[in-house]
């Protein structure tokens, strides 16, 4: 009998991937409305959440809603349902619809909303464009049996843990011996109730970012064999990776900026662009943030880019891009849907008995004419 999904089981898996703690404090990240208890059998992934992706849910028997922006941002004096936001909320209770949002936390995330739009424009090598913080890390301890150790070792270094630099997978081993007495109500891999047992046994050291400890708790013990493994948590001082939004990299190979240009609007599928700056130029070096990242145009200058990308330009930002001789092309806010793609795939991954729907209504609210 398959065990039915609830909307935190899902939610939990998003949070894997996109710890809320990431999130900026200003942000409002999680549950929107609705229970994190509700059965979920659809589910549907979108941008935002307008009173038209709520009627499309509707029309779809939607359970959960996963969006990028939050649909409760500011705080609400009132739920006036003769407006379009009163509208929706009010549609979301009647039909049971619970709504999350992974937002800045998604943005910042490695293999984000920011990792998604480089990996668009084929842009390599990247790092952090505007660092907001650095990943405090944990060592993870356990004790395996040798007969066992390297699915012990296989299952975490697969899922992440032990990432020192450009190494993947490092552990350290130390042979022993481990003892205990099953009690009980226990069902023990090795030994009989009651009676002392001594097994050869492998210690295991790695290390995880402690953002994610609850989810490598998780592959621990779904990969050992014991019943009740022991292992331990030990924060380290040792300095993760640089966290932040926005990326900068470089492509393959230089090209004119003007084929660069057609290049976004073929890859983010926009019809339109707004350029500020020298459209002459060749572009190797790419600075790209999604949504509104006119506030950290100094950081992309700074770092040598060729070219910023990012939306929500205004005048006097342009102007100030303009003047120091960075340029910056605008394809809008909305590009930030490629986010719906790659959400789907993550789910999917994971083999989860629901059906993931991507939304189909138009949330851009502008047009190219």
């Amino acid at each position: 009998m398959t065990k039915s999904i609830v909307a935190k089981d899902i939610i939990r898996m998003i949070e894997e991937w996109a710890p809320k703690e990431l999130a900026y404090d200003w942000d409002n990240v999680g549950l929107q409305i609705g229970s994190l208890h509700k059965k979920v059998n659809n589910v549907m992934v979108t941008l935002d959440v307008l009173e038209n992706v709520v009627d499309e849910a509707i029309e779809k028997r939607i359970d959960l809603i996963i969006a990028h922006h939050p649909l409760l941002f500011n705080a609400l004096k009132q739920i006036n349902i003769e407006s379009a936001k009163g509208r929706t909320i009010e549609k979301l209770i009647k039909h049971d619809i619970t709504v999350y949002a992974a937002h800045t936390n998604l943005d910042i995330a490695f293999g984000g909303v920011s990792d998604m739009l480089a990996h668009r424009l084929d842009i390599k090598n990247t790092k952090v464009l505007v660092p907001s913080g650095q990943e405090r890390l944990m060592k993870l301890v356990t004790y395996v049996p040798e007969q066992d150790l390297e699915q012990v070792k296989k299952a975490l270094g697969d899922n992440g843990a032990g990432y020192i630099g450009n190494y993947s997978h490092c552990t350290f081993t130390q042979k022993g011996t481990g003892s205990f007495v099953p009690k009980e109500g226990t069902n023990p891999y090795i030994g009989t109730l009651g009676e002392e047992e001594k097994v050869k046994e492998v210690k295991l050291e790695t290390i995880i970012p402690s953002s994610k400890k609850d989810f490598f708790i998780k592959v621990l013990l779904a990969a050992h064999p014991y019943e009740e493994p022991a292992y331990d948590l030990i924060a380290l001082d040792n300095p993760g990776e640089i966290i932040g939004i926005g990326r900068i990299g470089c492509l393959n190979q230089p090209m004119e900026m003007s084929d660069f240009c057609k290049l976004i609007k073929e890859k983010l599928k926009v019809s339109g662009l707004r350029v500020v700056g020298n459209v002459d130029k060749k572009v190797e070096k790419v600075a790209v943030l999604g949504g509104s990242g006119e506030d950290f145009i100094s950081h992309a200058k700074r770092k040598g880019a060729d070219v910023y990308i990012t939306g929500d330009l205004t005048f006097h930002e342009a102007q100030e891009a303009w003047e120091m001789g960075l340029t910056v092309i605008d394809p809008g806010h909305h590009v930030e849907k490629v986010m719906i793609e790659s959400v789907i795939t993550y789910l999917e991954e994971k083999k989860l008995p629901i059906k993931l729907i991507a939304s189909e209504s138009n949330t851009e609210p502008f047009k190219f004419i």
